[in-house]
């Protein structure tokens, strides 16, 4: 379903109410856009990995975020590439900025290892 949204393109941080993985309970928190914006433009939908403050346990596949206004987070940040979901982009609550090109490709590079 193509929507009317704002432009909604790959490596935007967004905020959204992101899933848990272990229960059927949701999170309002920032996420990086991975899919390229024809999926939200044609179907409505984005594919997102969670971005969460870096007081929390590291994984291996944790990319830290530069600080800076570019990206709109108020907290040192990493994206966890191994959480993703699927999400309408109407539930986005607004784009709060962009992830940089060193961190795209990184994030890139992490997902292609896994899928």
């Amino acid at each position: 379903m193509p929507t009317s949204e704002p432009a909604i393109r790959q490596w935007d941080v967004v905020v959204l109410p992101f899933p848990y993985a272990d229960r059927l309970a949701e999170k309002r928190r920032p996420a990086v856009v991975v899919s390229k914006a024809d999926l939200a433009h044609d179907h409505g939908i984005v594919w997102v990995a969670m971005i969460t403050s870096t007081m929390n346990a590291g994984w291996s596949c944790d990319i830290p975020l530069a600080d800076g206004p570019e990206t709109g987070l108020t907290a040192p940040s990493v994206i966890r590439p191994w959480k993703l979901a699927t999400v309408d982009v109407g539930r986005i609550v607004r784009i709060a900025g962009r992830i940089r090109r060193d961190e795209a490709a990184k994030l890139s590079e992490a997902l292609a290892s896994v899928i």
